[in-house]
């Protein structure tokens, strides 16, 4: 993901970002964004789910909030790894992660996972070289 994208996240969610400035024994934020610009309106929404649930989950004891470890592509979709939250936030993460399957992950948009090359991508007609 381009640096100033991945900056906006950062600055915007520290409160999920937190580990962003651990070491790779600790966390795999310290490595950023490892997929493209391309889902970053889709990351984007997600964080901005997830710190809105957040607040209003805060006055709940058994409540935690969320923690991110690490965003990546992976076989052609989003990852989101996190500790904290609860049955809805995971609804939310998996709604993503299953939504970035139709999103070009260089462009944002509609695209769609091919598993006939040697590296799965989601990709629209534009970026899919082998189309």
């Amino acid at each position: 993901m381009k640096r100033e994208l991945q900056k906006q996240l950062f600055d915007n969610y520290p409160e999920l970002f937190i580990e962003k400035d651990l070491s790779p024994d600790q966390s795999n934020m310290c490595f950023g964004f490892e997929c493209d610009s391309g889902w970053y309106d889709l990351i984007n929404t997600l964080c901005q789910l997830i710190k809105h649930y957040d607040k209003q989950q805060i006055n709940k004891p058994d409540y935690k909030p969320v923690v991110v470890q690490q965003v990546k592509e992976k076989f052609g979709g989003l990852r989101f790894y996190y500790y904290g939250g609860d049955d809805m936030v995971a609804g939310m993460v998996s709604l993503a992660e299953a939504m970035s399957h139709q999103i070009c992950e260089v462009c944002g948009n509609k695209g769609k996972t091919d598993w006939k090359r040697s590296w799965v991508q989601t990709l629209c007609e534009n970026h899919d070289v082998d189309n």
